[in-house]
């Protein structure tokens, strides 16, 4: 039942906005017992031979402001190219062949289907344009203005095509990850990209919960470097925990490749790849990444770390504090 993984959280715990310095937030690491650290004290715990996994998705302008014919206000997030056309969630009342304005562009509605809207828009909309005229897609609970776009991107993004920052990965710096490698861990890179999905809520059983399918993908040269390792792999977020189960064989091993998965790990799922560690940030209640965090590591030691978080007033969601959960 989805109502067993609900909790209350005060709302002045919901971070507004990232720290100066990303790797100041917070890091609760979860083993044989709770202990209270920096992010940057992350190095500690990775040793040499060490595998850490990070996807390099990164966060497009997706969301438009617009209005209707009518004057009304209008707002999309455009969630996928189909053809020449966009799919895209609207914020408001739309119907089929309606017209909408979004600056010097408008934007025929092809076709709805319940939040879904098909947009075609004139002139085409390039990937330039895009980047003029749209705004970060930060997620609805944040209400403070964005201090700037990098500040909800991981400094490692380097693929186009995600509406929602790897969160997780948010609190590594360039010198972190420097110190990282020098110390012997390798870095081995994955790519899911993250869809509107990641804020939807869970209605009814989980077992006929039906999840987006998001594309991801793993390369020859880093499929090798997670099936040869000799210690520990470290997986950097829930996409990337999806990433390699979506790419693995019966055996575990991740087959480069790329695919869409609309894989949903929820508790009672069996893990192919074996995960040594898994790198979070606290997620909202109810929700498809708090499902597959309990999967990873039990419901029951989820909740109580999370209750020694709100307890200890860490930061929650998308530019809060972090989770270390070592198996």
């Amino acid at each position: 039942m989805i109502s067993r993984y609900d909790y209350v959280l005060p709302k002045e715990l919901i971070a507004q906005r990232p720290l100066k310095k990303r790797s100041d937030s917070r890091l609760m690491v979860v083993g044989s017992r709770i202990q209270h650290r920096h992010f940057r004290d992350i190095i500690n715990y990775l040793r040499r031979g060490d595998v850490l996994v990070i996807n390099e998705s990164k966060v497009i302008p997706a969301k438009l402001l617009g209005t209707k014919a009518t004057g009304g206000k209008i707002a999309a997030i455009l969630t996928k190219r189909v053809g020449t056309d966009y799919e895209a969630i609207i914020k408001g009342k739309v119907h089929a062949n309606e017209i909408l304005g979004f600056r010097n562009f408008s934007a025929r509605v092809i076709s709805k289907n319940a939040g879904l809207a098909v947009l075609r828009f004139s002139p085409r909309l390039t990937d330039a344009a895009l980047n003029r005229i749209g705004r970060m897609p930060i997620p609805p609970y944040v209400k403070a203005p964005l201090c700037k776009p990098s500040c909800y991107q991981t400094v490692y993004a380097t693929k186009k095509g995600s509406v929602a920052a790897h969160t997780a990965g948010l609190h590594f710096t360039p010198s972190l990850l420097r110190a990282i490698e020098r110390k012997g861990v390798k870095l081995a890179r994955v790519c899911l990209h993250i869809s509107f999905a990641t804020f939807f809520p869970i209605r009814g059983s989980l077992k006929d919960h039906k999840m987006y399918p998001e594309c991801c993908s793993i390369g020859r040269k880093d499929a090798i470097i997670i099936n040869s390792r000799k210690a520990r792999l470290f997986a950097v977020g829930t996409t990337t925990v999806k990433t390699l189960e979506s790419l693995a064989d019966s055996k575990g091993n991740v087959v480069a490749g790329s695919r869409c998965s609309d894989l949903f790990i929820y508790p009672g799922y069996k893990f192919k790849t074996r995960i040594d560690a898994m790198i979070t940030n606290f997620h909202l209640p109810k929700s498809a990444l708090l499902l597959l965090v309990c999967a990873y590591y039990g419901r029951a030691r989820i909740f109580i770390a999370y209750a020694e978080a709100i307890k200890r007033k860490y930061r929650f969601y998308s530019f809060g504090d972090a989770m270390l959960l070592i198996k």
